[in-house]
């Protein structure tokens, strides 16, 4: 399947590279990279990610990575990465509104 970003998810990438950068920039490009990596490879097998359980639709599902929540729908022949945010949140629906 494509993998696709919205502009919100693209964001929340620069920032938490913002964020880690302030201390360790080279950690910040390579932490980035496996959020993206991860992405990609829910992209390879979509129905594999979990039902994000504050939501419960069959087609909003998110991968997790470490303390980070890769939150993505799946449509027909794409899945768009909705936005990443920190596990320990609990996702509101407004947050999906781009």
């Amino acid at each position: 399947m494509k993998l696709r970003w919205t502009l919100r998810a693209r964001e929340d990438l620069r920032e938490i590279g913002r964020y880690i950068a302030r201390d360790r920039p080279a950690a910040a490009r390579a932490w980035v990279a496996r959020l993206q990596a991860a992405a990609r490879t829910a992209a390879g097998a979509p129905l594999s990610g979990r039902i994000v359980p504050e939501i419960g639709l069959p087609n909003l599902r998110e991968v997790l990575l470490r303390s980070y929540r890769i939150v993505y729908s799946v449509g027909d022949g794409a899945i768009l990465v909705l936005l990443v945010m920190e596990g320990h949140r609990l996702l509101d629906k407004t947050a999906l509104r781009e």
